[in-house]
C-alpha cells in the first residue's frame, strides 16, 4: 500500500482532471491548469534528477526552451502557410533562415522536441560528470547555462523573435487555439502526456537503475569502486529529465500560445525547482502536486498582491526547507498529531501545578 499509494492517488487525480475539471472550469482557468500541468511534467524530471540522483538542476529552463522553440518554429511556419513568420517580416528578414527550413516538417519538429534537449544534456553531462563536478558547482554551471541561453535568444531578433519570442500562435495541428473546443483538446493531450511521463518515471524509479541512481547519490565513490561508472548513470538520468522538460516546453506553446525568453531564464528555472522542493523531491506525486500548487499560488498571489507575492512564496519555500526538508510529501502526520497531544498534556500539568 505504501509503495502503490502514490500512483493510485495520481490515477484518481487524473480521472478527475479528465472527466470532471473540463466540465467545471471555464476556458481561462482550464488554460491556466494546462499551464500548471506543463510545469508538473518538468517537475517529474527534476524529481528523478534531483530527488533520486542528487543533481541540483538549476537550468531546466534551457531544455524547456529548446522543446518549446522546436514546437513553436513548426507552428509559426504552419500559421504562415509557406511564407515568413510575422516577426521575421517585422525584422526585415528577406528569406527563411536555413535552420528554420527543416522545422516545416512536423515529424522533424516532434523529434527535435525530445532529441535537442536530450543531446544537450548528454553532452553537458558527459563533460561535467566525468570531471566529477557535483553539488553546488554543478548547480551554478547549469544556472549559468540558462542565463547564456536567454542572452543568445534575445540577441537573435530575426531568428528567434528576440525578447518577445514566438507569439500569436493560432493553430496546433489543425486545432484552432482560439476556440474553446481546441483549448479543451490541448488540455486533455497535456493530461495524457503527464500520465505517460509519470508512468515512465515511476518505472525508472522502481527499477534497478533507479536504485543504482540512489546509491550514487548517497555514496558515489563507493559505487565507483564496485565497478559502475557514475558519470554514465547520472548522464542518463539528467538526459531523461531534460527530455521531459523539452516535452513540457512543446506542450506549453499551444497551451499558452507563446514561447519567449522570459519563460526560460534563471528565475523560471528556480521556480521549477522550488515547486518540486515544496511538494517533495523524493516523491513523484509530491513533485507534481508541488509544481501545481506553486504555480497556482503564483497566479493567485500575483493577482491579489502584485508587488510582494514573491516575498511570500520565498518565505513559504524557506519554511518548507527548514521544517519539512523532504517537502509536503515527507510529512509524517501521525508524528505531528502525537506531538500536539503531548504538548496539550504538558500544558495541563503546568496548569494543575499552578
Amino acid at each position: 500500500m505504501r509503495r502503490f499509494g502514490g500512483p493510485a492517488l495520481f490515477v484518481a487525480a487524473l480521472l478527475v482532471m479528465t472527466l470532471v475539471v473540463p466540465n467545471v472550469l471555464g476556458p481561462f482557468r482550464l488554460q491556466l491548469l494546462g499551464k500548471y500541468l506543463c510545469f508538473a511534467i518538468v517537475a517529474v524530471g527534476i524529481a528523478i534528477a534531483w530527488g533520486r540522483g542528487g543533481m541540483l538542476t538549476l537550468g531546466q529552463g534551457v531544455f524547456f526552451g529548446l522543446g518549446g522553440y522546436a514546437m513553436g518554429m513548426y507552428l509559426k511556419l504552419a500559421d504562415a502557410g509557406g511564407g515568413l513568420p510575422d516577426f521575421m517580416v517585422w525584422s526585415g528578414v528577406d528569406s527563411l533562415p536555413l535552420v528554420w527550413k527543416p522545422f516545416a516538417n512536423p515529424a522533424f519538429a516532434l523529434a527535435m522536441v525530445v532529441l535537442l534537449p536530450t543531446a544537450v544534456a548528454v553532452l553537458l553531462g558527459l563533460l561535467v560528470f566525468r570531471q566529477r563536478v557535483r553539488g553546488a558547482y554543478f548547480a551554478v554551471l547549469s544556472q549559468a547555462l540558462a542565463a547564456a541561453f536567454v542572452i543568445l535568444l534575445v540577441g537573435q531578433q530575426g531568428l528567434t523573435g528576440g525578447t518577445n519570442g514566438l507569439t500569436n500562435i493560432q493553430f496546433f495541428f489543425g486545432l484552432d487555439l482560439y476556440e474553446e473546443s481546441g483549448q479543451r483538446l490541448v488540455y486533455l493531450v497535456t493530461v495524457g502526456v503527464l500520465a505517460v511521463v509519470f508512468v515512465l518515471a515511476w518505472q525508472l524509479k522502481e527499477s534497478r537503475f533507479g536504485k543504482l541512481l540512489v546509491a550514487i547519490r548517497d555514496g558515489e565513490d563507493r559505487v565507483r569502486y564496485l565497478g559502475y561508472d557514475p558519470a554514465v548513470v547520472k548522464t542518463v538520468a539528467f538526459a531523461f529529465s531534460a527530455a521531459l522538460a523539452g516535452i513540457a516546453g512543446a506542450l506549453f506553446v499551444p497551451v499558452v500560445g507563446i514561447m519567449s525568453p522570459a519563460e526560460l531564464g534563471i528565475v523560471p528555472s528556480l521556480a521549477m525547482l522550488i515547486g518540486v522542493a515544496i511538494g517533495g523531491r523524493y516523491s513523484l506525486v509530491g513533485a507534481v502536486v508541488g509544481a501545481v500548487l506553486y504555480n497556482y499560488a503564483e497566479t493567485s498571489l500575483s493577482e491579489a498582491w502584485p508587488s510582494g507575492w514573491k516575498y511570500l512564496v520565498g518565505a513559504l519555500f524557506i519554511a518548507v526547507m527548514v521544517w519539512a526538508p523532504r517537502g509536503l510529501a515527507g510529512l509524517d502526520l501521525k508524528k505531528i498529531e502525537i506531538k500536539k497531544i503531548d504538548i496539550r498534556k504538558l500544558d495541563l500539568k503546568k496548569v494543575a501545578r499552578r
